[in-house]
């Protein structure tokens, strides 16, 4: 498995192998030893989730309050989508800036994200299906949102597909309203986060 980290601090791009027969093929989109050669530490596992979207479906931008955050890798297990992953810790070299990675289930490469930073994809086909590995559980008081259409973010979503948002996700404050509101996490304590986790 081949890891690259992106140009945000935190995301990596994982890209397995994928061994094919006349029977099918076989991938381990997740390999625990090369995500700890990578990062350094092994990724806690506390739930794994998994959604279906149809065509034009934006799921985030979403985040977690950091400590203790909530870090994500995922990959697609049908069809296709664009991946974005944004910088909301405030203070970070890279605050504000966006990165997009189309992922399918044909290469099914992953997309690793640490605590801080914001989360949104759009399905690209009919059906996408898109399975997460979480380092910690769900909690509603600590999850938040930004509203993945903000003009400030001007994020890359497919050119032709119409963005089909929740009513949750339409809602969301912008990145400068989040911003205001003191409702972002800091470089600083996502930085002590990740010593942690380093040991």
């Amino acid at each position: 498995m081949r890891a690259t980290p992106l140009s945000i601090d935190g995301a990596w791009l994982f890209e397995p192998a994928t061994f094919a027969d006349r029977r099918g093929s076989f991938t381990a989109p997740f390999q625990g030893p090369a995500f700890r050669e990578a990062l350094g530490f092994d990724l806690t596992v506390a739930q794994a989730n998994q959604s279906v979207s149809a065509r034009g479906v934006v799921r985030g931008v979403h985040y977690a309050d950091v400590p203790p955050g909530q870090a994500k890798y995922l990959h697609v297990a049908a069809g296709a989508v664009r991946d974005v992953v944004v910088d909301l810790r405030v203070g970070s070299p890279t605050f504000g800036r966006s990165e997009a990675v189309d992922l399918d289930a044909t290469s099914l490469r992953a997309v690793y994200l640490a605590e801080g930073l914001g989360h949104a994809f759009q399905a690209l086909t009919d059906t996408a299906v898109v399975g997460y590995l979480c380092s910690t559980s769900y909690t509603p008081s600590a999850e938040h949102g930004i509203d993945p259409l903000d003009p400030v973010l001007a994020l890359p979503w497919a050119e032709g597909v119409e963005p089909v948002l929740s009513d949750k996700d339409r809602a969301a404050p912008t990145l400068d309203e989040a911003l205001a509101a003191g409702a972002l996490p800091t470089w600083e304590a996502c930085r002590a986060r990740y010593a942690a986790l380093r040991g």
